[in-house]
Formats: structure tokens, sequence, C-alpha cells
């Protein structure tokens, strides 16, 4: 086990339904310790099982359900158990934030990666994740007291939500910090020697070489016997199967498992919008994401 650092206070504080950035004051870092951050359904499961899989040379566990918990959220492990269990574990630790850069404890011990995705396909899952959600998971997630209102499953179809969403950047029913500023938080920081910049395109279109990076940034020597089966672990049809008897799974969702790991690719808008409305999403991202980070988000490409 490493040292542990002396409290790093991020910059800023967020308190919404769905968050309580404070809970990351109670956790106390470790100088090897890992945050994988995304603003939600671009590939955080994905990549907290690569790190997974390289820190571990092959475990048969989904990290996501067990190791690897998600700090800022209310409604999940309760606080004091969370802090207890990431105590408690030797291993390299990775813990998962949907929080911004500047809401999270920065230190340059630590290494931070950032998971982006083109915005139309996050809506796709993001509606399908949402509209999966069952009766016990609303009163989970509605259950904390606050100021907040109550949330509840989208009432229009997925196209609608879409359009509704590029107008206002809320997400009804799944996310309440704007999604644009947090893309562009965490872009600014892609110069720093401890922060990684992943592309969910790049993820599904070369695994294996995109865990190579990985393992590269983490300082994590590669077992080639063992690479096959790390690869393989990190499917989304193997995470599916062991997910399948998590209780959780189907705690929150219709269909378990089925639904949390739900199709993993992209494009799905494509059969759904007219070109005017897919045009729209570029223009929004425009106004909001300075021209790198913009063509980034699209298309994983990342100029220079």
């Amino acid at each position: 086990m490493t040292d542990s650092i002396a409290g790093p206070v991020a910059a800023r504080e967020i308190q919404t339904r769905m968050f309580d950035s404070a809970r990351w004051n109670q956790v106390k870092l470790r100088d090897d310790d890992i945050v994988v951050a995304t603003w939600a359904k671009s590939g955080t499961t994905l990549t907290q099982q690569m790190v997974a899989q390289l820190i571990s040379g092959g475990d048969d566990e989904v990290a996501a359900l067990g190791a690897s918990p998600w700090v800022d959220v209310r409604f999940m492990m309760p606080l004091a158990d969370m802090v207890a269990m990431l105590d408690a574990q030797t291993h390299r630790r990775f813990m998962k934030t949907h929080l911004p850069f500047d809401a999270v404890p920065y230190s340059p011990s630590v290494k931070y990666i950032y998971i982006g995705r083109d915005a139309r396909d996050v809506l796709w899952s993001v509606y399908n994740h949402c509209t999966s959600f069952t009766s016990a998971a609303w009163e989970n997630i509605n259950a904390a007291a606050g100021p907040w209102p109550k949330w509840s499953a989208p009432t229009t179809d997925v196209r609608q939500y879409y359009l509704d969403w590029l107008e206002t950047d809320v997400a009804p029913g799944f996310h309440d910090l704007p999604f644009w500023e947090h893309v562009q938080g965490w872009w600014d920081q892609r110069s720093r020697p401890n922060v990684l910049l992943l592309h969910y395109a790049n993820l599904i279109a070369d695994l294996p070489g995109e865990m190579r990076r990985l393992a590269e940034f983490l300082d994590i020597d590669i077992d080639e016997a063992k690479f096959p089966t790390m690869v393989e672990h990190c499917g989304i049809d193997y995470m599916r199967e062991q997910a399948a008897s998590a209780p959780f799974m189907d705690m929150m969702f219709e269909h378990g498992s089925s639904s949390f790991f739900n199709k993993g690719t992209n494009g799905r808008w494509r059969d759904v919008l007219p070109r005017p409305e897919i045009a729209r999403c570029d223009a929004v991202a425009a106004a909001h994401l300075t021209p790198d980070c913009a063509h980034w988000l699209k298309t994983g490409e990342m100029a220079g």
C-alpha cells in the first residue's frame, strides 16, 4: 500500500440530486490512485474494466460492480461503507466520477483518465439508460432529502429528448450537470502529464491498442500471455454475462444487465434524425467548445 496524500481539496463543491462532491473529502487519496471520469455514457464502465484487467492481469470480475466505486453519487453506496472499502483495498485503487474537473480533488501523483464520446451517441445511450430504470430505482434516486426536484422517466421519444437537450443542456431523469462545460473543462487539462484523454470511438475500434496506451500511461507492464484474456474480459458480451447475476442490476434496470450493457455501438441516431437535426448538434458544440475540443469529441481525433 502506498502513502496517502494529505487532503487535496477540489476547487468547488457540487450538491445536486445525483451528486455530492463533498464525499471525495472523506477519501484519503493514495499517490498511485486512478480516477476514471466521464460526463456519463461514454465508456466509463469499459474503462474501469480495462484498468481492472491491467491491474489484476485478467480477473474474472466486473470492476464497476465492486472494486471501483462511484465516489460522488448520492444513492448507491453509503459513504462510510465506501470509505471503509477503499481503505481496506490493498491493490492499486481506481475510482469513478462524473464530476467536472474542478469539482474533483486534484493531486499530481494521481492518474486521471477522461473519456469522451460524440454527443449524439451519448444522448442515445442516456435515453436507453433512464427509460430502463425500475420503480425501485426511481425511489432510490429520489430518496435523498434536499431542495431538488424529484426525477422521473422521460415522457418524450428519443428524438425529442435529444432535441430538447440540445437547446437546454438538461437531460431529465438522468443527469443534472451541464454537458459541454464538463467536456471542455477536462479537455483543457490534457497537457498535464497525469491526465489521459480516451475516446469511445477509439476504444471500440481498437480495444487492444487503447489498452496498451492506457497501460503505458499507468506505468503497468503487460503480461503478454494474459493479454488476450484481459481484452476478452473487456468485451460487452462478457461483462453483460458476468453482471447478469448481480442483484443490483435487476433492482435498477427492467431487463437487468441487458439494459445496463445495452449496445455498445455508435451511430444509432443516424436512422432517426434528419440531416438538419444531426447538424444541429455540431452547431451547438461549436457554440460551447473550442474547435479542437469539438473535433475530438465528435471524431476521437486529437490535433497535433
